[in-house]
């Protein structure tokens, strides 16, 4: 089940809001035990089997969890354990099947493994990791109770796809916070917003980019277009369901940190990674970079420690050798800027620069396998082999959403801003209405509902 599906947005949403604030679960016991059964009733409904894992994550980490605790005997070792426990779980589902094949091209006599990936289980294990981490630190207490963590791990808004959401963040709501009206009112317009990208802009923009990224005859202008699209489309697919999870946290009284900052404004390589999954990359920060030491070690150090955390974030969005070279990608392009200044030499230029090679490596990321990229390139760089009709009927089609996309990228707050405050409160609640029955209409009508993190 997906946020932007018919059964969720029609029947599991509105069930569990009217179930929450019922009278039959007024106490914070009660609220919480709700939240997880339907949390797990969510996973479970495209996930029957691959539920008891995520239950074996929350009773591990528990465990784990209350051994960390400072002043219990070893805690090291239950963070050691925490860490090889939860990430031994991580390879074998997700990595074991590429490291086989690719042995088996080395003439090795290894196995053949297909082990189909379980929905958001890189998000979960992170935010499993996270909560031992963070307790072992002292930063958050250990839950005592093994429904509270299984709350913060398996909470649906954001159980399959993010944010990554660190405990230190929200351990005091789980049972402390306070249901409000401007909460909720605040978090349904962020609801629908981020409906808004993912059914309108990311699924129509995806039929543009797939056409190009299957095609086999590729010209250099639906090369291009595709290329375009596609980094339009992870973009409103991805900073959607962020809206959307941060929208429905709100609803429930949970307050989760924001995960884009209009990253295609960026300035530079490093200002696009302040501003693009922003829990992803603050949780390599701080559980990575820093503990090896960050930049308070020496150049050749530092490098190792950058190196690192790249390979890491391109491992973890999936077992491909496209998504190493992206990380690799972005790793020579930070270097470029931290130590050649690259960002201040290109002076204005720099934000087109950054643009451009954000693009480019949403190609790689989105390429089958290195072959598929190079050949991407080719047809954009080259002239390639098609003809322009495919183009022309594309664009012909989808130029309105992609200047939408484009617009909804460009800082139209600041014209927003002159509007006096009185008719923005009008045109607010009027354009939210009419946003909501026209992703209505696409949810209802659509049967084409891709959604790219899913596969991490």
């Amino acid at each position: 089940m997906i946020f932007s599906s018919a059964e969720f947005i029609f029947l599991f949403l509105p069930g569990t809001l009217l179930l929450y604030y019922s009278p039959l679960f007024r106490g914070r016991r009660a609220r919480n035990v709700l939240l997880l059964l339907v949390s797990l009733f969510f996973y479970a409904w495209g996930e029957p089997v691959r539920v008891l894992l995520l239950l074996g994550s929350i009773v591990f980490n528990w465990l784990l969890g209350r051994w960390a605790e400072p002043g219990r005997r070893h805690p090291r070792a239950a963070l050691a354990a925490a860490a090889a426990g939860n990430l031994a779980v991580l390879f074998v589902f997700k990595y074991l099947g590429f490291l086989c094949e690719n042995l088996g091209l080395l003439g090795l006599p290894v196995p053949e493994v297909d082990i189909s990936l379980p929905v958001g289980i890189s998000f979960y294990t992170f935010q499993a990791l996270s909560y031992v981490i963070d307790v072992y630190r002292g930063r958050s207490p250990a839950q005592k109770n093994i429904l509270d963590v299984g709350l913060y791990i398996a909470f649906f808004p954001q159980l399959i796809a993010g944010p990554i959401v660190r405990y230190e963040t929200v351990a005091r709501e789980i049972h402390h916070r306070r249901e409000c009206w401007a909460d909720f009112s605040g978090g349904v317009p962020r609801f629908i917003a981020g409906l808004g990208k993912k059914a309108i802009l990311a699924n129509t923009l995806a039929i543009a980019a797939d056409a190009a990224f299957r095609s086999e005859s590729l010209s250099a202008p639906m090369a291009w277009l595709g290329a375009v699209s596609y980094a339009l489309q992870i973009y409103f697919d991805f900073s959607g369901y962020s809206d959307m999870a941060i929208g429905m946290g709100r609803m429930f009284g949970f307050h989760f940190l924001e995960n884009f900052d209009k990253p295609y404004r960026a300035s530079s390589v490093t200002d696009f990674w302040r501003r693009w999954h922003i829990s992803l990359s603050s949780w390599f920060r701080d559980y990575v970079y820093i503990p090896l030491g960050g930049n308070r070690v020496s150049h050749r150090r530092h490098l190792c420690n950058l190196f690192a955390v790249w390979m890491l974030t391109g491992i973890w969005h999936g077992a491909n050798w496209t998504f190493l070279l992206w990380g690799l990608g972005y790793f020579l392009l930070l270097m470029a800027e931290k130590y050649g200044q690259l960002d201040r030499r290109l002076g204005i230029w720099s934000r087109p620069w950054t643009l451009l090679w954000v693009l480019l490596l949403w190609v790689v990321f989105r390429a089958d396998s290195l072959g598929h990229a190079g050949r991407y390139f080719s047809a954009m760089f080259t002239g390639g082999r098609g003809n322009c009709d495919d183009f022309l009927y594309y664009f012909g089609n989808l130029k309105a959403y992609l200047g939408i996309a484009v617009a909804c990228c460009l800082p139209v707050e600041r014209a927003w801003e002159r509007i006096p405050e009185r008719v923005r409160g009008w045109l607010a609640c009027g354009g939210e209405i009419a946003l909501l029955l026209l992703v209505l209409t696409y949810v209802a009508s659509s049967t084409y509902n891709p959604f790219i993190y899913f596969n991490f």
